[in-house]
C-alpha cells in the first residue's frame, strides 16, 4: 500500500472512530467518546502526515507525534494544538479509573472533528 492509499485507510479509520465517538457521547459514554476521540486524533495526524509528507510514524511518544505533526506543513501545524489536548486526555480515558466529564467529552469530540476535517482538506485534495 502507498502512502496515498494509507493516507485514505487512516482518514477512513479517523471518521469511523469520531462517528463512535459522537454515538457514546449521545448515549453518555464519556469515558468511550473521548478514548474514540483520541483515537480518531492519531489516525487523522497518520492521514495528514502522509499525505503531506509521504511519512508517518508509530510510537506512543505523544511528543515526537506532536513534533511531527508541526513539521507536516501549515496544515499540521495548524492542528498541532488540538491533537496536543486530545492527546492529554488520553491516559485518563483510557486507563485511569477518574471519570471523564460530559464536557471533557465533548470538547474531546469537536477536536476530533476538527483533526478529521483537516484530515479529509489534504487527503481529498
Amino acid at each position: 500500500m502507498n502512502a496515498r492509499e494509507r493516507s485514505r485507510a487512516h482518514l477512513a479509520n479517523a471518521c469511523e472512530f469520531l462517528e463512535s465517538a459522537e454515538t457514546n457521547l449521545t448515549a453518555h459514554r464519556w469515558n468511550a467518546a473521548a478514548a474514540d476521540a483520541v483515537v480518531c486524533g492519531i489516525n487523522a495526524k497518520d492521514a495528514i502526515c502522509l499525505s503531506l509528507t509521504g511519512t508517518t510514524r508509530k510510537s506512543d511518544n505523544h511528543a515526537a507525534a506532536l513534533a511531527e505533526l508541526r513539521a507536516a506543513g501549515r496544515t499540521g501545524a495548524d492542528v498541532e494544538p488540538t491533537l496536543r489536548r486530545l492527546l492529554n486526555l488520553k491516559t485518563r480515558a483510557q486507563y485511569q479509573t477518574d471519570t471523564i466529564t460530559h464536557q471533557q467529552a465533548q470538547r474531546a469530540v469537536e477536536w476530533a472533528g476538527r483533526l478529521c476535517v483537516a484530515a479529509r482538506s489534504v487527503v481529498v485534495s
